[in-house]
């Protein structure tokens, strides 16, 4: 199927000629991943690696869009936002949806595109198509359930987890019924394939074939980048030649796209050329507090004066306890926090004493209390300097230097995932 979208003329990652005119922005709000890929090693806080799944930091939606807001004035000629890892765009596709409305909202003239492993896709193609969302990149391996069970570890769908040809029979079923969708939408639809030595290799036009004829607009042929600590580390990259022979047969049933740069999840700027201080500013705006939950609008405070935000989290025995008022802020109350010595129960105990909170201040604090609290909807703000100060951060957003370190959907290095979501 021909390509008639002429949004796609400046769109880099769907049109060759738009390369080198139009700048685009992956912004990382997609951290989690609901497939494991033989071939994938999500990894954050790195800046010295550039392929699929890398990011400096991850964003929620409010970061995302003040992060658009200031790249803007650093980067010209943005035609393009896209959300493109490092998981999956649709393991969480309320942050995902969240992001793009904020964003669109104050910038409507970009063109948004969303990449996927196809999974959980399909139910969510008519808000897409609402969003205006006009490109998506499904990622499809193969057609055959013998080589899908290869390359896919396992896939969760449905709080349900498949492995095996069962795995394989799902993925293909959704990815397959996604970009019918899609299509049957107006949505332009690009296929990524992993070329994988050994593993698909041979398999290269018959995914062609048959994408082109279910209605994908171009094919990308991603060579196999072997990576540490995932499953398919030890193969070979790719010859030149099986890469040049696998476009040659993609070509006779589908337009290729031959201009890919293996973008990272958080890349800005030309395809090929993209803007380094990028990271620095990711860096920066994923430090940034976000607001504060209006279902818990009081904020915790670990202080051993009640001036400054300067006690650890694991020695605090208790608690000052905020709210917002039309003349500022206000102290509620002081509570006691949980005895030491307990274990995980400290921490369960400590999320039920400060379940209308919203944010914990600290001077420090471990990884176990921050998983916990996490998982009920309590983030801790790691930062020094006065409370007032730490205040109007969450409850207004504004940027802070004595913020240490934001515990909001971060994720260890070395997490597996997706990856090949990006666009």
């Amino acid at each position: 199927m021909e390509n008639t979208n002429p949004l796609s003329k400046t769109h880099p990652c769907f049109d060759k000629e738009a390369k080198g005119k139009y700048a685009r922005v992956h912004i990382p709000v997609a951290p989690k991943c609901n497939v494991q890929c033989g071939y994938c090693n999500r990894k954050y806080d790195c800046v010295n690696e550039s392929r699929p799944g890398v990011t400096s930091s991850i964003l929620t939606p409010q970061q995302s869009l003040q992060y658009i807001k200031a790249i803007s004035q650093k980067i010209d000629n943005i035609s393009t936002i896209g959300i493109a890892g490092p998981g999956d765009a649709f393991a969480e596709p309320e942050k995902t949806f969240e992001a793009i409305r904020l964003i669109k909202d104050e910038f409507p003239d970009k063109i948004f595109c969303l990449s996927s492993n196809g999974l959980n896709l399909l139910p969510y193609v008519d808000q897409i198509a609402e969003l205006d969302v006009t490109h998506v990149t499904i990622t499809i391996n193969s057609f055959r359930l013998e080589t899908l069970a290869k390359i896919y570890n396992w896939a969760r769908f449905n709080k349900k987890m498949y492995r095996g040809i069962a795995a394989a029979e799902l993925m293909l079923e959704q990815q397959t019924e996604a970009l019918k969708a899609l299509v049957a939408k107006n949505i332009t639809v690009k296929i990524n394939t992993v070329l994988i030595p050994g593993v698909n290799d041979t398999e290269i036009e018959e995914v062609a074939q048959i994408i082109g004829e279910l209605g994908a607009a171009t094919m990308n042929c991603i060579p196999l980048i072997p990576t540490e600590d995932t499953e398919f580390s030890d193969l070979e990259k790719p010859s030149s030649q099986l890469v040049r022979d696998s476009y040659r047969a993609v070509r006779k049933h589908i337009k290729p796209m031959t201009h890919c740069s293996r973008c990272r999840a958080d890349a800005a700027g030309m395809l090929g050329n993209d803007n380094i201080d990028a990271y620095k500013l990711i860096e920066e705006y994923a430090a940034m507090p976000t607001a504060v939950d209006k279902t818990k609008p009081h904020v915790a405070v670990a202080s051993y004066e009640g001036l400054m935000i300067n006690k650890h989290l694991g020695e605090a025995t208790d608690f000052l306890i905020y709210k917002q008022t039309e003349t500022g802020y206000e102290l509620v109350e002081r509570r006691f926090a949980p005895a030491k010595g307990s274990g995980d129960l400290r921490w369960i105990n400590l999320a039920k004493t400060l379940n209308d909170c919203s944010y914990i201040l600290v001077n420090g604090v471990g990884a176990k209390p921050v998983d916990l609290l996490q998982k009920v909807g309590i983030a801790v703000l790691e930062m020094s300097g006065l409370i007032e100060d730490g205040l109007e951060a969450v409850y207004k957003g504004k940027k802070l230097k004595s913020v240490l370190k934001t515990t909001l959907g971060k994720c260890g290095s070395g997490c597996g995932g997706n990856a090949m979501g990006c666009g």
